[in-house]
């Protein structure tokens, strides 16, 4: 959000909108404006606490251009995750009031971590493409801007309760001071979500804290935020196999009782902002982040040679493999620095700004427990490693009134990264390395309008990402894989009516040496991703609203696209003779990446209390690999809901709201997410041993696991605040 004049005189009714105002300097620096030429899409508060009943935040956001969501659980709540434009979630970049979410190393972002944290938030922006210049890892593809609740100037407490399908139990109490003397003011929320999941034994047992105290001077704001979550999770990890989908398909292969994903994490954040004059302000903020925890894991007839150990003496004979189970840890720590200036001269407004940000991993695994270990306390650790990375970015951004009509837009960022790790050298000796890497990141654009109603924009820009650790630490420094780079043209219009809003956007992602997975295996024995020369994703989205009457309204996108791999090799491990035999393509298609995604809103008023809303996700078919091929797909589906809210007046609350969402309300069944490994083997039919296992019609088999979602299902809402 960029901060427009502000005026200091002395009435408090100016010092509140003040107050306000500078509550919102904390994220302008990474924000679109309605005027920067790329591709975005804002959700205000309003919008996000219609839908807010549990789910986690890419179900929130699901409806928005482009955007493709999952659940392990089937259900959303859990694992979830979501694509944009077929990027994976590990090309996303996400941030909270400008501080960066990504873990450092895999660059992902679990939002099982922070439940009920929509119940938290202002607004989120989501920038498809490149998009601004942003902080920590390298937006590859979109970007999610989150902005926490701004300052309420009233007191209020208020409880929002969710009840539904498979044991579903959301609970949350938000408490709010309101402004002190007109200067101080504290904000909390404490959550509860519990739900059994869709998927057998996926169940979510998750919790929540958020604080936020805010001081407010005369042109200085100094705002505290402290956001704690803690999950435990059963894992649904492995997916359903493709002959259980008919009969069985909330089929979960996981039955050790404690198969679980147990991993809790708190943030902290300081933010100081300072209105110099009604031109310049700055920010600057300081971040830490603790999480901790571990998955466990039962492992049958495991080698134990694998885990360092020697054979065992069990009543007499040599036991060389044993039933096990294993607890694999994550103890890390993230914190820096961000800073932003901005300043406004005649025909630019500038803004500079940066972030240090030092990340330390320690990644170790325990085995406690073991078939004919003789201690039933039996306590093993067999690996464990540490891992630094340091992430210095400084960038520029102007906005230049070129004519009254034109603006110009730049913005240019260097970035460089510090990564050392322990990993495998050229001897497979695992030693200590550094990787050093620097970016430049640049973008440009043009905005200009038409006239009152219409305006048209045009960017090009550039990024580049480094390797995540698997990357890193699967491969020697001879297989070391390089980083990828993106050139992303946006080209799009617009027009902005009362009762019509419509927006049209071109764009073509060229990738040069991006990674994916081909099945090579490298000199360490692992099937890390491997660069390949030229792909690209080119679409078209569509974007628009219809207001017919007072009561009646209705809002849509389309995404039209083309997602390619010029040309590359496909490497299918056969087990006859452990080699690898090579398949070559040319014009095929990306993973996940369906060319054609629609979605649809229809709200109706039947009164000022009731409202009713009609929604529809339509997904094309998906491949689950690089191939096209048609035993590696997934079906199209249409997926409706339908949303039904209450409001009445009430003398004993001030916000009093019943919401019934019926999900997936035609009760279809369809699956939106997979994974797969194909195998040559003409020695050995392996599908009666495994279920994941299916035939190939070129040859040999796919070992695939499918992530069905929930049919029909219901949570419905209650909120009361005073």
């Amino acid at each position: 959000m960029v901060i427009n004049s502000i005026c200091f005189a002395q009435k408090s009714n100016d010092s509140i909108s003040m107050q306000k105002e500078l509550s919102e300097v904390m994220i302008n620096a990474t924000k679109a404006s309605k005027k920067t030429p790329v591709a975005f899409t804002d959700i205000s508060k309003n919008e996000i606490e219609k839908a807010n009943l549990g789910q986690d935040l890419p179900y929130l956001i699901s409806l928005t251009p482009s955007v493709v969501t999952s659940s392990d659980a089937g259900a959303g709540i859990g694992y979830t995750n979501f694509r944009i434009r077929g990027t994976d979630p590990t090309r996303i970049n996400v941030t909270i009031n400008g501080i960066p979410l990504n873990d450092s190393e895999s660059q992902g972002v679990w939002w099982v971590n922070m439940p009920d944290f929509s119940s938290s938030l202002e607004s989120i922006q989501i920038q498809r493409g490149v998009g601004t210049s942003t902080n920590g890892a390298g937006a590859f593809g979109g970007s999610i801007n989150l902005t926490t609740n701004k300052i309420s100037q009233k007191p209020y407490f208020l409880t929002e309760n969710t009840l539904g399908s498979f044991e579903t139990l959301k609970n949350n109490i938000k408490f709010g001071t309101g402004l002190i003397n007109n200067n101080f003011s504290f904000e909390g929320r404490l959550s509860k979500i519990t739900s059994e999941g869709y998927i057998d034994r996926a169940s979510s047992d998750l919790r929540s804290l958020y604080l936020q105290g805010a001081y407010f001077g005369a042109s200085t704001s100094i705002n505290a935020i402290m956001f704690h979550g803690h999950e435990k999770t059963y894992q649904a990890w492995n997916g359903v196999p493709l002959n259980f989908l008919d009969t069985n398909r909330t089929y979960n292969s996981y039955t050790y009782e404690n198969e679980i994903d147990n991993y809790q994490q708190t943030h902290y954040q300081l933010h100081f902002n300072k209105q110099l004059d009604e031109k310049t302000s700055y920010n600057v903020a300081a971040h830490y982040t603790h999480g901790e925890g571990y998955y466990e894991q039962e492992k049958l007839n495991e080698s134990l040679s694998d885990y360092g150990l020697n054979d065992i003496i069990f009543s007499f004979d040599t036991i060389s493999s044993s039933d096990l189970i294993r607890r694999k840890w994550l103890n890390n720590d993230f914190g820096g620095l961000t800073y932003s200036l901005k300043h406004k001269m005649d025909k630019v407004d500038l803004i500079l700004g940066g972030a240090t940000n030092h990340y330390s991993g320690q990644h170790y695994g325990n085995i406690i427990w073991m078939k004919y270990a003789s201690n039933s306390q039996f306590d093993h650790q067999y690996y464990w490693n540490k891992a630094n990375k340091i992430d210095h970015n400084i960038y520029a951004k102007a906005d230049y009134k070129f004519t009254d009509k034109t603006n110009l837009y730049f913005d240019l960022q260097r970035r460089n990264i510090e990564y050392t790790f322990t990993g495998p050298d050229e001897y497979n000796s695992m030693l200590d390395q550094e990787v050093n890497l620097s970016f430049f990141n640049p973008k440009f654009g043009l905005f200009h309008n038409l006239n009152n109603e219409e305006s048209v924009y045009v960017s090009f820009a550039v990024a580049n990402k480094e390797p995540n650790r698997n990357d890193y630490v699967e491969s020697t420094p001879n297989s070391r894989p390089k980083h990828e780079t993106l050139y992303d043209t946006e080209i799009g219009y617009k027009k902005v009516r009362d009762n019509i809003n419509f927006i049209i956007n071109f764009y073509q992602m060229m990738y040069e040496n991006q990674l994916v997975l081909t099945g090579k295996i490298n000199d360490v024995g692992a099937y890390t991703r491997t660069n390949i020369k030229d792909s690209y994703r080119r679409g078209l989205e569509l974007m628009g609203s219809l207001k017919l009457n007072e009561s009646l309204n209705w809002s849509a996108n389309l995404t039209l696209s083309e997602n390619k791999i010029n040309e590359y090799t496909e490497y299918v491990d056969n087990w006859d003779n452990w080699s690898q035999e090579e398949i070559n393509y040319k014009n095929t298609d990306l993973a996940f990446s369906p060319n054609i995604v629609w979605s649809s809103l229809i709200s109706y008023k039947l009164n000022k209390n009731i409202n009713l809303e009609f929604i529809s996700k339509y997904v094309g078919e998906q491949f689950i690999d690089n191939t096209s091929s048609k035993d590696r797909i997934l079906n199209d589906y249409l997926v409706n809901h339908l949303r039904f809210k209450y409001e009445w007046d009430s003398k004993y609350f001030k916000q009093a709201k019943i919401t019934l969402q019926i999900n997936n309300l035609l009760d279809n069944e369809y699956v939106n997410n997979a994974w797969v490994y194909r195998f040559i083997s003409d020695g050995y039919d392996p599908r009666a041993d495994d279920p994941y296992v299916n035939t190939d019609s070129e040859r040999g088999y796919n070992m695939a696991g499918y992530f069905p979602q929930a049919t029909r299902n219901y949570l419905l809402g209650i909120t009361l605040g005073l």
